[in-house]
């Protein structure tokens, strides 16, 4: 069964960081684009970053601020979000999604399920 799965969320007080893991079971990561994505209550979802299989990276406009890396790590299956400064509304459900191409930018096939963020002291 082919999955993705998110880890590393939960509560963390403003300015804190936070690493998000995505770990894929069933196919492996090296030839696929990986995106983070993110769904605040009763907003849409939008785009954070994206990291190509050669390791090119796209960011998606404000969503990034400066504050979240992205990164992965073929040998251990995994690709990653490094937030930084964490603010409160920075609070969003984060979501995985790998592309069946190498590059960003066409779309993604496979989704987490998600991993809850909350920033609140």
């Amino acid at each position: 069964q082919l999955q993705l799965v998110e880890s590393g969320g939960g509560l963390v007080q403003p300015g804190g960081s936070l690493r998000l893991s995505c770990t894929a079971s069933g196919f492996t990561l090296d030839y696929h684009a990986i995106g983070w994505f993110r769904q605040a209550p009763g907003k849409e979802r939008q785009g954070v970053s994206c990291i190509s299989s050669s390791g090119g990276i796209t960011n998606y406009g404000d969503s990034l601020k400066g504050r979240f890396t992205i990164s992965r790590d073929n040998a251990k299956n995994t690709v990653y979000l490094q937030m930084n400064s964490l603010k409160p509304e920075d609070t969003a459900i984060y979501f995985c999604a790998a592309s069946i191409r190498s590059r960003c930018g066409a779309g993604m096939d496979y989704w987490g399920k998600g991993t809850l963020v909350t920033v609140s002291s």
